[in-house]
């Protein structure tokens, strides 16, 4: 994980780091030092019950992005994000002013105008926040940029959490929390001049500011690509998520595991740690590419750790309780509670990282902040929609573990509705699973299969899973031609069907399909995708190369375009090739997470697209290792 990290040494990322960092670290203190003294104070105050104050600032805070979301996305569009983030930085100090005023005059109105002033803080920050990484990032360094921001705020919104309570119980005058929120702004605003510019990528853009038909606007923005808008819906649901389980923290800890105030800081130490670990090792599991394969593996864990702590949480509250922490943690049943928040962190971050690099990827640049506005918008909607959905099933009776249970089912059903919608994260995760079970891959020269535009790859031909150990090492979608035989395969056949996969028989057997095939091969290449094919047109089963087709050449005569050539090397031997007669009969003959190759070779012109020169240069990329 050591590449993630370089990034932190780096004047393109370290200074914007370090200002996010401070800046949900601030949020959360003050947020949480004002809602611990109308806790503990309120009569002191006003005459409002404290649960209903609590609510309240929770409701203040989250106004903002809904007010002012859409504006401020296309601020970040029309603007420097470097020079906005320092203004970002500077209205905090005037918010820790007003606060100090608050608390200076015991105003409970100037606190709550401070606390939204600082939720208009954080929602003026968000689209720059996520928006200014892929101008200073390259791709394979977007995955590890984001593992840290998603790992970093998770471990500011706990530290400031404790230090905010910390602050409203401990110091002798609450003015103390707006000394020293104060101080964080300022060193925030210190660091966010050391970030490097990041130009406007819509310098005359005109700023709508009627915040309903610009934030309809934004989503229509999201919604242009399928896959964004999805990814979009998810982060949301994520959020929804796991607010859900955050806002239960106190009650569940008090009233389900029978523990002090103290306990509620370790579930949510706990979870936070989840999450900074999943993040983290996202960059390692992906390879430093956007790997959207972890996204189904990270839904899979916040489903099954959802269910099992309502299984796990104990049904009836421990003799002696409250407990302190030493004797709660005595308690096997707390233990396993334990473990479950922290898987459903860890798989947390398996999820939301690659969602958030993916948007980042994949949208216009020209429109990538005003697009990151709409989820942010949306994340407030699907969190105060969660909110009302809890209360409502609590308020009807339903326990907190069966409150979890019930969440984690209907992830389940929100996941599945999104790979049914979009195949193509099960279909990465399906290849990331085989690349990372059964064989242990290592690229060589992936940089030569193109970002953009259109080309075909060729490759060898040696098992039943070559397409999958492809499509896991290409950073974009692949279409492969196949034997048709091998298209209908059972179960296999599904996934390649999935990924859009073009049948193809020799002319003999089915002239029809052979010229259907051809045609929409030409029709992906004039749509800018890429398209894979195996020229021997049969997977090997004595290990050699079988003599080249002229497919190719008839390809690139009518559609010239790149040809790509690759070399798969160790997989003649395995579970789905040929050795020793049929695929797939004798289970784990090479073992598990064997050493396979994928070497990849500069782009060949389409007047060089011979099936002899091409047979020569993947004969001479696999070398001597089958």
């Amino acid at each position: 994980m050591s590449s993630q990290f370089s990034l932190l040494r780096t004047r393109r990322f370290a200074p914007f780091f370090a200002t996010q960092f401070l800046g949900a670290f601030n949020d959360n203190l003050f947020k949480n030092a004002l809602v611990v003294l109308l806790t503990f104070q309120a009569a002191s105050w006003t005459e409002l019950r404290p649960e209903v104050l609590t609510n309240l600032a929770a409701g203040i805070f989250i106004l903002p992005f809904f007010l002012f979301s859409a504006t401020c996305g296309q601020l970040a569009d029309k603007y420097d994000k470097a020079r906005l983030a320092r203004l970002v930085k500077l209205l905090e100090m005037v918010i820790m002013a007003v606060a100090w005023c608050g608390f200076s005059l015991h105003s409970l109105p100037l606190l709550l105008a401070g606390l939204f002033l600082l939720g208009l803080h954080s929602t003026l920050f968000g689209p720059v926040k996520y928006a200014i990484l892929p101008q200073h990032l390259r791709e394979d360094e977007l995955v590890g940029g984001n593992a840290l921001v998603e790992a970093g705020t998770f471990v500011a919104i706990l530290v400031g959490t404790l230090c905010g309570g910390l602050l409203a119980g401990a110091a002798g005058h609450p003015n103390w929390v707006a000394y020293a929120g104060l101080v964080v702004a300022g060193l925030g605003y210190l660091c966010s001049r050391g970030i490097p510019a990041a130009p406007a990528p819509v310098p005359d853009l005109v700023v709508g500011l009627n915040p309903l038909a610009e934030t309809w606007r934004n989503i229509g923005f999201a919604r242009e690509n399928r896959t964004v808008f999805l990814s979009i819906l998810g982060i949301s649901w994520f959020w929804l998520y796991g607010a859900l389980f955050l806002a239960q923290f106190p009650a569940y800890a008090k009233n389900v595991l029978g523990g002090s105030e103290s306990s509620v800081t370790l579930l949510l130490a706990v979870f936070t740690v989840g999450v900074g670990l999943g993040s983290l090792l996202c960059e390692r599991l992906s390879s430093g590419h956007v790997e959207i394969g972890l996204v189904p593996f990270g839904s899979i864990g916040l489903t099954l750790f959802g269910i099992d702590i309502a299984f796990a949480s104990p049904g009836v509250l421990p003799a002696g309780a409250p407990l302190q922490l030493v004797d709660l943690l005595a308690r096997h049943e707390t233990w396993r509670v334990l473990f479950d928040l922290l898987a459903l962190g860890l798989f947390g971050g398996f999820f939301i990282v690659p969602l958030y690099a993916l948007i980042q990827l994949r949208s216009a640049p020209e429109q990538r902040a005003r697009i990151i506005a709409a989820n942010n918008i949306l994340n407030a909607l699907f969190m105060v929609v969660g909110s009302l959905a809890a209360a409502g099933l609590l308020g009807d009776g339903l326990t907190i573990p069966a409150l979890f249970g019930v969440a984690a089912v209907c992830n389940a059903a929100v996941a599945i509705y999104i790979y049914s919608l979009v195949p193509e994260f099960m279909l990465r995760f399906v290849a990331w699973l085989l690349v990372h079970s059964f064989y242990r891959l290592r690229n060589s020269g992936i940089e030569n299969i193109p970002d953009e535009g259109p080309a075909i790859l060729i490759c060898n031909h040696v098992s039943f899973v070559d397409p999958l150990v492809i499509a896991a090492a290409s950073r974009r979608p692949i279409r492969f031609v196949m034997d048709h035989r091998i298209y209908r395969t059972p179960l296999i056949g599904i996934v390649f069907r999935h990924m859009h996969a073009i049948p193809i028989a020799p002319a003999r057997q089915d002239a029809a399909m052979m010229e259907a095939a051809f045609e929409e091969v030409a029709r992906a290449l004039e749509a800018g995708e890429l398209v894979a094919i195996f020229p021997e047109g049969r997977i090997t089963d004595t290990g050699e190369l079988y003599p080249f087709r002229p497919g190719v050449q008839r390809i690139v005569e009518r559609t010239p375009v790149p040809v790509i050539p690759m070399a798969l090397q160790g997989l003649w031997g395995s579970f789905f090739s040929r050795k020793d007669g049929p695929a797939m009969t004798r289970p784990l003959r090479r073992g598990m997470f064997s050493k396979i190759a994928l070497v990849v070779g500069p782009p060949v012109a389409p007047p060089m697209a011979t099936p002899e020169n091409l047979q020569q240069i993947v004969a001479g990329l696999r070398g001597d290792w089958r």
